[in-house]
């Protein structure tokens, strides 16, 4: 594969830790994003000479973040991965021992989700802690493969190990038996062999469960785990850093091949795909009107920019269009021009998935189109946006080009991805990921009618902060910013885990370079409309602060923001919840009645209404940015964080903590409680006067929404 000079890979739900790279010598553009990708970046990767063009954004990378060399443009976009710092620099010892042992388990997601951060004591899942010491490993029932690394040997602190029901093979490392605190080891209901070390008589070591436990196997497994592609190679972060010898056993071996397989063989698929329609070309030569040009990313310059020609709908089945260059200002004709990173599917294939576009099929319509539901061969659930032939021109038409613009573009977990498209004549569609739960308006006005549970306090509160760090990103964390403009519930869907994702970026418009705002015909739905946006057309990035504000507000209620079969002085949200906030008493009523108040969830409904009050303050620049509102929102979710329901084993008592331990955890947790109980005393507390974690509103904002200057 040393020829191999572009590899584009993103949006494929791979997992797993990375190959060798070493051998793509002349490997130039590596599009890894949105994938489930763990463990560390390969220093094979990073120390490529021919690498131009890496985009590692929306994975589960750990370790060190990478460096790459100079002139390499590289995407990876701050928070959205695992690495142990915001920046390149060496990880804490603890953390690079700890990643050495979860290499030894194939780098699993779950670990690579919880593990954040630079110190493993600070909410790391399976880990606690005595004085910065690590005491007490717990992966009980974690669903764990692979062997156990001797790299726990490196832990000095360690008391307790326990790898309990999951499915780990090979033996027991003969170094975990020279810790010198260790007392217990519990490898119960695994898959282990071979001779148990000699331990201390003070270690309990419980192995049963395992039936070949004691006896030899000539099939070559070992005890030594994993070799990471980063250790083999000297990369990023990779390491242990505490000395122990790395193995190169034949399990590394297999596994380690097996991850490079299924990396290759995605890539062997689409350079096949590349030479079948290069030999289709050369057999029938057919110039189509309708042809649609992929640009590469980052391409430099025009003469290099096409890439990939596809014909349009004037092409027969399997006919492949003259790839030309259109110089820029030319005229293009139909010609549709998109940049690379996106699937174009076929209008046959989608009528067939969709059942030629069947009603019984449709998720929803929209101002400019309809959702369908499909789902493609290989069990790919999709929806698909159906523009009408009526709205091809004019706003339509502009819709849809501004759809593929961003969603090419953009990219986060809180936003949903465009998988696909389709242009065929006077047809043109989008493809998008499928979210199972339907839209947030679904479960908070219609679901009596729908026969599902109300949402529970806990489960609004992460949801507002899905959105917010979505419209975040869109705000000012991409390459540019864009504003959505018709932020509303309808909008917001829902995975089958009830996280959400910002979708409709139909009525996105691209913010000018350097500029604040744009002014432009309105657009969006009456309710979450800025009053300044609604009078003037003015548009901001507060335009959506103030439609986040309504929605903050729609869940606490779990009433619309415009309901006309209430009467007319309660029949706009945002004045009505203003009114009904300027006493305690009301303010109770105003809440959702499937909301089960008791202190701590009203305390967490204060906070979130004097957020949703300064982000529906009249004067744009007495709104919070979203990276504020993120900020409280992310602080009173982690007081809310739900349990894992295997956690009694990991946080118990009995098993994770020593007693002095767990009277540290328990005063920090008492002592936080206290705080949160006096910042709400009052109704609508002014924030700049609490001892929580929670940020202080920025300057200018009015004391409380219900004042004059804050309406």
């Amino acid at each position: 594969m040393s020829f191999l000079t572009e590899a584009w890979l993103h949006s494929n739900a791979f997992t797993g830790p990375l190959p060798d790279f070493s051998n793509l010598k002349s490997l130039q553009v590596l599009s890894l994003r949105d994938n489930r990708l763990t463990g560390p970046v390969p220093g094979s990767l990073s120390g490529l000479k021919s690498l131009k063009v890496v985009n590692l954004t929306n994975n589960f990378f750990q370790g060190t973040m990478p460096v790459f060399g100079d002139g390499v443009l590289v995407d990876n976009a701050k928070g959205s991965n695992s690495f142990c710092l915001p920046g390149p620099g060496d990880c804490d010892p603890r953390v690079r021992v700890l990643l050495s042992v979860a290499g030894s388990f194939g780098y699993p997601q779950r670990f690579a989700e919880s593990w954040k951060g630079n110190d493993p004591c600070v909410d790391w899942i399976g880990i606690a802690c005595s004085g910065g010491n690590i005491t007490v490993v717990n992966f009980k029932s974690m669903g764990l493969s692979g062997v156990i690394s001797p790299e726990f040997a490196n832990i000095k602190s360690l008391q307790r190990i326990v790898l309990a029901d999951n499915n780990l093979t090979g033996v027991i490392p003969k170094e975990i038996a020279t810790l010198p605190v260790l007392t217990q080891l519990n490898v119960a209901n695994n898959r282990l062999y071979g001779k148990v070390p000699g331990f201390r008589s003070n270690v309990v070591v419980n192995t049963s469960g395992n039936v070949d436990i004691g006896k030899d196997k000539s099939s070559g497994e070992s005890p030594q785990g994993l070799v990471s592609p980063t250790d083999a190679k000297g990369g990023n972060g990779g390491g242990s850093g505490y000395g122990g010898k790395k193995s190169s056993s034949h399990v590394g071996v297999i596994v380690f091949s097996v991850v490079g397989a299924v990396f290759l063989v995605s890539v062997i698929g689409f350079l096949v795909f590349c030479l079948f329609r290069m030999k289709q070309k050369q057999l029938t030569r057919v110039q189509s009107p309708n042809t649609l040009i992929i640009h590469p990313r980052h391409s430099g310059s025009d003469n290099e920019s096409v890439k990939i020609t596809v014909a349009g709908s004037s092409v027969s089945v399997g006919g492949a269009s003259e790839t030309r260059t259109i110089a820029a200002g030319s005229e293009a004709g139909d010609i549709q021009m998109v940049e690379a990173g996106s699937m174009v599917i076929s209008i046959q294939v989608l009528k067939n998935v969709t059942n030629n576009f069947s009603e019984k099929n449709i998720l929803g319509q929209g101002g400019f189109g309809t959702v369908y539901k499909g789902e493609l061969h290989d069990g790919t659930r999709i929806a698909v946006k159906r523009m009408e032939s009526g709205a091809i021109t004019g706003k339509g038409a502009a819709e849809f080009k501004s759809e593929i613009a961003v969603l090419t573009k953009v990219r986060h977990r809180h936003l949903v991805s465009l998988l696909g498209y389709c242009l065929d004549g006077n047809e043109k569609l989008l493809v998008y990921e499928y979210m199972p739960q339907g839209t947030l308006s679904r479960h908070l006005f219609n679901w009596p009618e729908e026969g599902l549970e109300p949402l529970e306090w806990n489960r609004r509160l992460t949801i507002a902060l899905d959105v917010a760090r979505g419209v975040e990103y869109l705000h000012g964390l991409a390459h540019q910013s864009f504003i959505h403009r018709d932020l509303k519930p309808s909008n917001i869907l829902l995975g089958d885990d009830m996280r959400a994702k910002v979708a409709d970026f139909g009525l996105v418009r691209l913010a000018p370079e350097g500029k604040a705002s744009i002014e432009t015909r309105i657009a969006g739905t009456f309710g979450y409309l800025a009053p300044e946006y609604a009078v003037t057309g003015r548009v901001t990035t507060k335009v959506d602060v103030f439609s986040f504000g309504v929605i903050l507000m729609e869940l606490m209620t779990g009433r619309k923001a415009l309901d006309e079969t209430q009467p007319e002085d309660s029949m706009h949200l945002v004045t009505w919840f203003r009114r009904m906030s300027i006493n305690k008493d009301s303010f109770r009523k105003a809440i959702d009645s499937t909301i089960e108040l008791n202190e701590e969830t009203l305390a967490s409904v204060h906070i979130v209404a004097e957020l949703a009050g300064h982000c529906c303050a009249r004067e744009p620049y007495q709104r919070p940015d979203m990276g504020h509102a993120v900020n409280v929102l992310s602080s009173l979710v982690e007081l809310w964080k739900p349990s894992d329901p295997n956690s009694e084993d990991i946080y118990g008592i009995d098993l994770d903590m020593s007693l002095p331990q767990a009277l540290k955890k328990w005063q920090a947790y008492e002592g936080r409680s206290q705080m949160e109980s006096s910042s709400s005393s009052s109704l609508l507390p002014s924030l700049d006067n609490t001892q929580t974690s929670i940020p202080t509103r920025p300057y200018g904002f009015a004391d409380s929404f219900s004042s004059a200057d804050g309406r």
